[in-house]
């Protein structure tokens, strides 16, 4: 399936499969113009965007793995 998306006035289409289409295509109506144009300034924007949202997950699962570590600890 096709995702479309237009940055300085080129399109770009995206061939990706289908469930992912339609998570992706959710995601990026949240940072972009889907039917219009956009600039470079608002794809460094959805990708700085992105990045921290993957920050704070990193943060979230290392915080989970080292609960996990020492409830295992304490089980002996």
């Amino acid at each position: 399936m096709n995702v479309a998306l237009t940055l300085n006035a080129k399109r770009y289409d995206i061939d990706v499969e289908e469930d992912f289409a339609k998570f992706l295509t959710k995601q990026m109506s949240e940072d972009f113009h889907i039917e219009g144009n956009n600039d470079l300034k608002t794809l460094l924007h959805a990708y700085v965007r992105q990045c921290f949202a993957l920050y704070e997950q990193e943060k979230q699962i290392s915080t989970l793995i080292d609960k996990f570590g020492v409830m295992k600890k304490n089980r002996g």
